[in-house]
């Protein structure tokens, strides 16, 4: 067993307890409150007391769902789109962006504090997709990726987080070279694919055979891997054609829309579907999913969608798989 393998053993939801998490912050921001995000970011709320007084009320409400329904909380890092490459669209020299990262870990992890109390925990510190989170436009080599990814892992770990999750991840060998980075840093990786509405990664690659081959490149040093930034619907299928893979598939944030990336981004409102619809859609997927133990949300959705997933999973049978 590797040393990233027995960090991964000592998180809480790889126990079998079940964990909510927070849902479509940037989405949210642009179309709920009206805000401006540089780059789709919104990792500049920390540069301020009004910024971060926000962000405070946006985990609390989420916590508090979680609370109500008898699950943990996976606090995560405001920390997507704050990696190198995007320093310049975000305004920022280097130090500046590293300095970004860590009081963004020392933010997250003060509002995680003030529940740790109440119910079970997890800080998680997220990284992005280099490029475009829709589409793999720069595909690097696995080891390009884990040098280009260890700048804000080292900065994450440092800060004491639990974990290191990144999302929208188009790619493989990206997801290979995050996985790598994290093994340097001390910390569990999870990795989270974004596919379209066929199931596959927008390379064409079926998901299962992504997880199946980041495992194969890593030696299964992943601590497990989640599917964001897509609705149900289209990666039911994939799911329901079964295979081994699923059980290292562990967590789901789902879009609000069943529409398309593509039509998603030539949008001009948002679409927030059925928050109920969801909830009941995630209450589906975890009969086929006996691992399922992270659920939140992505683009379109708010609180009322993860209190419906966190009502609707809680009525529905949990096999607490370890």
């Amino acid at each position: 067993m590797t040393p990233m393998m027995r960090h991964a053993d000592r998180l809480p939801q790889l126990g079998g307890e079940r964990f909510l998490t927070d849902s479509g912050l940037e989405t949210t921001l642009i179309y709920h409150e009206g805000r401006s995000l540089p780059a789709f970011s919104a990792t500049h709320l920390h540069r301020d007391d009004a910024g971060e007084a926000y962000l405070s009320g946006y985990y609390d409400r989420h916590a508090a769902i979680a609370a109500e329904w008898g699950f943990g909380m996976v606090f995560e890092t405001n920390t997507w789109r704050a990696s190198p490459d995007w320093a310049a669209a975000l305004g920022c020299t280097l130090p500046e962006l590293a300095a970004l990262n860590r009081r963004a870990v020392d933010f997250t992890q003060d509002c995680a504090r003030t529940w740790r109390s109440q119910l079970p925990v997890v800080v998680s510190g997220v990284v992005g997709p280099r490029g475009d989170g829709y589409a793999p436009d720069r595909v690097m080599t696995a080891e390009v990726a884990a040098e280009y990814h260890s700048f804000q892992t080292a900065i994450l770990a440092e800060g004491g987080v639990d974990q290191i999750t990144a999302y929208t991840i188009t790619t493989v060998p990206e997801a290979v070279g995050i996985v790598r980075a994290g093994v340097r840093a001390g910390l569990p990786v999870v990795i989270s694919f974004t596919v379209e509405t066929d199931g596959c990664l927008p390379t064409g690659q079926p998901l299962g055979e992504a997880i199946t081959a980041v495992d194969r490149a890593t030696a299964g040093a992943a601590a497990y891997f989640m599917v964001n930034c897509a609705h149900p619907s289209h990666f039911r299928a994939e799911i329901e054609r079964g295979g081994a893979w699923l059980t290292r598939l562990r967590g789901l944030r789902a879009n609000a829309s069943c529409r398309s990336h593509a039509e998603l981004e030539a949008m001009t409102t948002l679409d927030s579907g059925d928050p109920d619809a969801l909830g009941e859609d995630y209450a589906a997927l975890s009969r086929l999913l006996p691992g399922l133990v992270v659920m939140g949300g992505c683009c379109g959705t708010d609180h009322r969608h993860v209190a419906a997933i966190g009502r609707c999973c809680a009525r529905a049978p949990h096999h607490g798989v370890a």
